[in-house]
């Protein structure tokens, strides 16, 4: 890299706020995804929207490639600086700008955490639903460049749901404003939806306008209890068709239960193979009506034990044992791939049979949790990647649960992302045109492909493979 491009970007942000050592370089050529790693070039800090649009016109002038990236949690190597470049950090943009009680938004810069913007607005009366499990660290501009979910996705949708508005840097520098605190507009293309999901490959976000709703008013956790994996995801299927949708219904395996209770010490029945997690908020009289039916609903699908948690404590306990299932199972060996397999609700018990299976069939171990009321099963496989022999069989079971999840009407990413890692299967989910189509926006507002190069889109896609199950 020319030293006159490291002067520019310093003139830029100023000399602090450039870090070329080869130690920052190394904190940063990786992210939360196993076995992707590379060195930037460089690492840079802007403070404003303006220094974020000079380092953007500099970059497509030198066509260097750009890495916007927030706390590096993504799992699917989304942040990772394969192509060398910028990464471009946002811990100086961490600012709640505005909280509007009357049009019930907030307005954040792209750093700041996500639960900051929860336990902001929770103060008020209000309340942001879209809790990712790694909302104690993840940046907003994360979440909406992921597209993120979480464990009360099921009732309350995703972070797409909640985007109004945004201010973003093109890759040509120039800085476009869409959406706004609107409940209806229909002006054009609808681009804050486009930008939503676009893994920093399309502009870089530098300020978004989120919706808000009322705290809900009560709240109900319960713990269902099972001898059999697909009673639990049977009680699943049960609960959403007779018309119940609960805040949160997560799904924990045997092998996951155990790692989250040497690690969590709440009291999980380490004897089972599995359980749900079941959280009812809304009105006191709504919650007081549904809770007993989804009791219902579990004991007649198999539950042994069927425990509300009787004090807000225990039901915190409980929420966040389960957030701390990836970082449990992290424990048991050196390297921890976790998906996000999907598919139809109707489907789950059919997939946690497959996932099994298919964990057999390879000699694998995988354990199973995830948000089960929305179809978003996170097969998580513990392994070593210094195993070579093993990391090829560990490739080969998650190609075909992305296979099983595809003949049964779902997807290879529900919340993750495609980044690079998933890149070579994105033509089985929506084909080789539908591939084309995509690629023809990127070119269309990128021509240089300097945003995150690489990401999204496979230099070649991997031959789609039928599994039997």
């Amino acid at each position: 890299m020319a030293h006159v491009w490291i002067d520019q970007l310093k003139q830029i942000v100023g000399e602090p706020h450039v870090q070329t050592k080869k130690s920052s370089l190394l904190a940063y050529s990786f992210d939360a995804t196993p076995n992707f790693q590379a060195l930037p070039d460089a690492v840079v800090a802007p403070a404003n929207k303006q220094e974020v649009a000079d380092i953007v016109k500099l970059c497509n002038q030198e066509k260097v490639p750009l890495v916007p990236r927030g706390s590096g949690t993504n799992l699917a190597a989304g942040t990772t600086p394969t192509q060398g470049g910028i990464v471009l950090l946002f811990h100086r943009m961490n600012s709640i700008t505005e909280i509007d009680e009357e049009n019930l938004t907030i307005t954040v810069q792209p750093g700041v955490i996500t639960q900051d913007i929860s336990e902001a607005v929770e103060t008020l009366g209000l309340f942001y639903p879209p809790d990712p499990s790694s909302m104690k660290i993840s940046t907003i501009a994360g979440n909406i460049s992921e597209n993120s979910g979480g464990l009360r996705g099921l009732k309350y949708g995703v972070t797409k749901d909640y985007v109004l508005a945004l201010e973003v840097v093109l890759p040509n520098g120039e800085i476009i404003q869409t959406g706004g605190k609107l409940a209806k507009d229909v002006a054009g293309y609808d681009l804050t939806k486009l930008f939503v999901g676009s893994e920093g490959t399309l502009g870089i976000v530098t300020e978004a306008t989120l919706k808000l709703i009322p705290k809900p008013t009560a709240k109900q956790t319960l713990l269902a209890v099972y001898d059999s994996m697909e009673k639990a995801a049977e009680t699943v299927s049960s609960i959403i068709s007779n018309r119940i949708i609960p805040a949160t219904l997560e799904f924990i395996d045997r092998p996951t239960i155990q790692a989250v209770e040497d690690f969590s010490k709440v009291g999980l029945p380490v004897d089972a193979e599995a359980v749900l997690l079941i959280e009812q908020d809304g009105t006191v009289e709504n919650v007081a009506k549904d809770m007993p039916l989804i009791s219902e609903l579990c004991e007649k699908h198999g539950a042994t034990q069927v425990k509300i948690a009787e004090t807000e404590a225990d039901a915190h306990a409980l929420r966040e044992a389960r957030r701390t299932a990836l970082s449990a199972l992290a424990r048991l060996r050196p390297t921890t791939i976790l998906e996000d397999a999907t598919v139809p609700r109707s489907e789950i018990a059919t997939m946690v049979r497959a996932i099994n299976e298919i964990a057999a069939k390879h000699n694998v171990s995988i354990a199973t949790f995830g948000h089960a009321g929305d179809g978003n099963l996170h097969p998580t496989c513990t392994t070593d990647v210094r195993d070579h022999e093993e990391w090829e069989r560990v490739e080969q079971a998650f190609e075909d649960i992305f296979a099983k999840a595809i003949d049964l009407g779902g997807t290879i990413t529900g919340e993750h992302g495609v980044g690079e890692m998933k890149s070579p299967y994105l033509a089985w989910k929506v084909g080789e045109a539908g591939v084309e189509a995509m690629r023809g926006i990127k070119t269309s507002f990128d021509p240089n492909n300097i945003m995150n190069p690489e990401k999204i889109f496979a230099k070649s896609t991997r031959k789609r493979v039928v599994v039997s199950t």
